[in-house]
């Protein structure tokens, strides 16, 4: 879910320090981490002091600071941690499919599942990123592009096995798959309708098949 150590400290942003090796170290982080991404989604960023953080995650006020220089840092490091966890699924997952196509329906499938079965999880990333910081949007930024890439890459890769349009720019479906998934969940999100988002993964699906895979028959 690389970080932009030298523009960062450049621009006196946040660098996270990731997880600790320390074993009781790297438990805490963790805990913390967890508590951030429910209390995030529980009270909103900006109304959620530290001090919740650290209720939920059962340690003293004090503590996250050891592990977080502020709160900006905690938003940033629970969004690395869990972009970071899809990426490696999803590269895990796809490590069988046979072509490049089946990467993508493997990736759409999985990034709308897990957050459609994990509505906290959807909310933070979805609503509670949304921030106007410039910290926060250089710290997202590295894993973030890392996920495009991934996208992009399995574009590019269809194209080479003439499973997806050659003449498609490959940059920009990236941004038609990305778009349409985010666009889907935040809907989803922010709806005062009770639907299981997971029920639109083949009505996504059988759109960008539509817009992307060549027309055998044509």
């Amino acid at each position: 879910m690389p970080y932009m150590k030298t523009n960062m400290k450049a621009e006196n942003s946040l660098e996270p320090k990731g997880i600790p090796d320390d074993p009781r170290k790297r438990a805490k982080y963790l805990a913390i981490i967890e508590a951030a991404l429910e209390a995030f989604s529980e009270y909103g960023y900006h109304d959620c002091p530290v001090s919740k953080i650290a209720r939920k995650a059962n340690v003293a006020d004090g503590t996250i600071y050891l592990y977080f220089a502020n709160k900006e840092e905690v938003l940033i490091s629970v969004f690395q941690e869990k972009i970071n966890r899809l990426i490696t699924d999803i590269e895990e997952l796809t490590e069988e499919c046979t072509n490049s196509w089946e990467k993508i329906e493997v990736l759409v499938r999985y990034h709308m599942s897990s957050l459609g079965n994990d509505r906290v999880l959807a909310n933070f990333l979805q609503i509670q990123l949304r921030q106007s910081s410039n910290n926060i949007r250089h710290g997202i930024a590295i894993p973030l592009k890392k996920f495009y890439f991934l996208i992009e890459n399995f574009v590019a890769e269809g194209q080479k096995e003439g499973v997806i349009d050659s003449l498609i720019n490959a940059n920009i479906a990236r941004k038609l798959i990305f778009g349409t998934i985010d666009e889907v969940v935040s809907c989803w999100v922010l709806s005062r309708r009770q639907y299981d988002v997971k029920e639109l993964i083949d009505d996504v699906l059988y759109i960008l098949r539509r817009a992307l895979i060549v027309d055998v028959a044509a």
